[in-house]
């Protein structure tokens, strides 16, 4: 007999504990937007991911505007100077 492969799950299965008062917000909120909880454990997961890049990209902004604060930069003209001082024009 000629089995065609078995594909690759293109899923997994993963379970978490979570107090019973969030698994039926989770549920509410599932309902209410008209998602099943797979599509809505995705959206949560790709709109953490974003607030974690914020949170990342404004931890870089306070420290360039420190460094900037340190260096004297108030514009561009201070960023050019410290280029030209930096080649030793």
């Amino acid at each position: 007999m000629n089995m065609a492969p078995a594909q690759e799950r293109r899923s997994r299965v993963v379970s978490v504990s979570i107090p019973p008062e969030s698994a039926a917000e989770f549920e509410r909120i599932a309902d209410e937007e008209g998602r099943n909880r797979s599509e809505l454990f995705r959206e949560m997961l790709r709109v953490y991911r974003a607030y974690r890049e914020t949170g990342r990209f404004e931890t870089l902004q306070r420290y360039g505007a420190a460094r900037a604060r340190a260096l004297g930069v108030r514009d561009e003209r201070d960023v050019g100077r410290l280029i030209r001082e930096a080649r030793g024009a």
